[in-house]
């Protein structure tokens, strides 16, 4: 695993010819630091502005076929759920939450950075996390590339290029790999084919970005109680806008029909399929 290259500051000229082009991931440790949000976003300050609105959570637990695609887990009021996140380590989670949408004050405190990038301005997500709470290994199921930018708290994120899905027991029909690798401290001789795997890994403090480029898996883990928000541009590789329309019009529809036809029978043959195929693939007798 290699530490993601860190930068205070990079121009868009430098940013596009070794990054957005190449596709390689990079940390930008100052580009928010003339945000408003640098200064005022922290929970504390989410609580006073949304504490009111009703959340999404997700937690930790194994796909179930009797589960939507991307299903919620539970709900509750952000202003209990900032409580929860200060008063102790939870597995509930806030994932792909467009809460600007909801709270328009928000908005005004963050600015779509000059980059070289043609950000997607309606679909700024937001994702919170309590101490020690993960988000399995997956890949965005509409490639884009993603600036994603963590405040209050430190998070780890560990993510691995395209051309590595091979090795990380992919889960077919899906964008996860398997949900029973604790990719933090996996047990290779389970996993064998991790050891092949080659990643990144960098842990992201208040106010810093993190730039994945498009069909990056990635995995996380708040190492604290946290929130990110990230801005999104569409591939710019004509493959894979192709996967990104597959998936959207297509795989994700399949999924959820098999779920409702085979039941449990679904998931656990997906579930076995990531081990098969994998392991066959690479020759790795078990």
């Amino acid at each position: 695993m290699k530490d993601i290259p860190r930068v205070r500051t990079m121009s868009k000229e430098d940013f596009v010819k070794n990054h957005l082009k190449p596709q390689r991931p990079v940390v930008i440790e100052k580009l928010t630091e003339d945000w408003p949000a640098y200064q005022k976003w922290n929970l504390e300050y989410i609580k006073e502005v949304a504490g009111d609105k009703t959340v999404p959570l997700y937690d930790d637990r194994p796909v179930k076929h009797d589960e939507g695609f991307n299903q919620a887990h539970a709900e509750m009021k952000m202003a209990d759920y900032v409580d929860l996140l200060k008063s102790k380590p939870t597995n509930f989670r806030i994932f792909l939450y467009n809460i600007l949408s909801e709270v328009p004050i928000l908005q005004g405190d963050f600015k779509f950075p000059k980059l070289g990038m043609r950000l997607i301005k309606g679909l700024p997500m937001m994702f919170f996390g309590g101490t020690d709470s993960r988000v399995f290994m997956h890949y965005d199921i509409d490639f884009t590339n993603i600036l994603h930018f963590h405040f209050h708290g430190k998070k780890r994120c560990i993510i691995f290029p395209p051309d590595q899905s091979k090795f990380l027991y992919r889960v077919p029909h899906s964008l996860i790999a398997r949900e029973d690798i604790n990719f933090t401290n996996p047990d290779f001789e389970k996993w064998p084919a991790l050891k092949q795997a080659q990643g990144y890994v960098c842990e992201l403090n208040h106010g810093e970005m993190l730039y994945m480029p498009e069909g990056y898996w990635h995995f996380m883990h708040y190492l604290t109680p946290g929130f990110s928000i990230s801005l999104r541009s569409y591939p710019r590789k004509l493959k894979n806008l192709g996967k990104a329309l597959y998936n959207l019009g297509f795989m994700r529809y399949y999924d959820n029909y098999m779920r409702r036809k085979k039941g449990q029978d679904w998931i656990d043959y997906k579930n076995q399929q990531a081990v098969t195929r994998t392991h066959k693939k690479l020759n790795i007798k078990k």
